[in-house]
């Protein structure tokens, strides 16, 4: 069978999630081709800074809210009967405000809510709306299981299974995305019959692409030993300007993951010198779940690190399209913001249905 050779341009969780799917046809062989891989830590690599859970902020009917409804089939299947892959269940606590960050007077004033048009109500086990019920935590909130996924064990994990498929991995640096066409790249040393864009943020920058409505929601985390009694997250509808509160525990010590913050268009790459933000932060977390110290405190919370991530967002949302670039195919997969884990499998089998209709 004459094969037909394809080249992924980046080695995140985009690139790889596709490599893998596609390596599942035997008429494909396939290179990924990427700047950074797991085990990198770089700021211009967004996969491993992920906390990453599964919560959809997508619209019904979108395709984004297909991607992440046919994400959950495989995270749920890692979960249960794949637990090398570093993906675990938890129980997820999704409070739309919080009692403790608004005044009491307020408080009792506010209208009874209820919980918005949440699609994945009946996706997700152990749905429950708890909303001024037994949580008494939250003015509108919901609780399900979910998952966690520890990146440092999942994107290891993803190559090895792509290595295992017979995908081949390389290292390069590209100026233009036709650059990846080049015979040298192919591990047949064949020119290439189509390629995968998976490069995130860099495809601003990037030749043939230079996609100007990319723009980063710069992330940051504060990673701590610090259980919060129960392997959950809470997430806190209730913002301080561009700030949120979250809370997931890794699978495999991974740790705790507390957040966070959303700055759009914010480059900085390095955690604020001066802690605010991360004061901050440690401190929503406990006055969310006080068990994260045995109710004593930030100075009680053991710190592994700090981090900050740059989520790779788009004006227009995720990009998965087909395009010719010059003389070469091209199909994109990159864009997807805070969303690149629980939407990879969807965007995924999108893309791998793009190569089946150009080649």
């Amino acid at each position: 069978m004459a094969h037909k050779n394809i080249v992924v341009v980046g080695a995140g969780v985009a690139g790889l999630t596709t490599a893998l799917l596609l390596s599942r046809d035997e008429r494909y062989s396939i290179t990924v081709a990427a700047k950074h891989m797991p085990g990198d830590y770089d700021i211009e690599y967004a996969s491993p800074w992920a906390g990453a859970d599964y919560l959809p902020v997508s619209v019904r009917g979108t395709d984004a809210a297909q991607w992440d409804r046919r994400t959950w089939e495989y995270l749920q299947d890692l979960a249960e009967n794949h637990l090398d892959a570093g993906v675990h269940f938890q129980k997820l606590i999704l409070l739309l405000a919080c009692k403790q960050q608004i005044r009491q007077k307020d408080w009792e004033a506010r209208e009874k809510p209820s919980l918005p048009d949440i699609w994945w109500k009946d996706m997700l086990p152990d749905f429950k709306d708890t909303t001024n019920s037994e949580l008494e935590l939250g003015f509108a909130s919901c609780s399900f299981t979910s998952v966690c996924i520890n990146t440092a064990i999942y994107l290891p994990w993803l190559l090895s299974q792509c290595l295992k498929a017979g995908v081949h991995l390389k290292r390069a640096v590209f100026t233009h995305i036709s650059d990846a066409a080049a015979p040298c790249v192919h591990h047949s040393g064949q020119q290439a019959d189509l390629l995968i864009h998976c490069t995130g943020l860099s495809a601003r920058n990037l030749g043939g692409i230079e996609d100007n409505t990319l723009f980063p929601i710069r992330g940051q985390l504060v990673i701590v030993r610090n259980s919060p009694g129960g392997n959950y997250s809470i997430v806190d509808g209730q913002r301080q300007s561009d700030e949120v509160t979250y809370m997931m525990t890794r699978a495999a010590g991974g740790g705790t993951i507390l957040g966070g913050c959303t700055q759009k268009n914010n480059w900085d790459s390095q955690p604020d010198p001066t802690r605010r933000l991360a004061l901050r932060i440690m401190k929503r977390c406990i006055d969310v779940c006080p068990d994260l110290t045995d109710g004593k405190g930030i100075e009680n919370l053991d710190i592994i690190r700090h981090a900050v991530g740059l989520r790779p967002a788009r004006e227009n949302g995720a990009r998965v399209e087909k395009e010719k670039i010059g003389d070469i195919w091209v199909v994109h997969n990159y864009g997807h913001g805070g969303a690149g884990y629980q939407s990879s499998y969807g965007c995924a089998e999108a893309a791998v249905a793009l190569v089946n209709e150009v080649l």
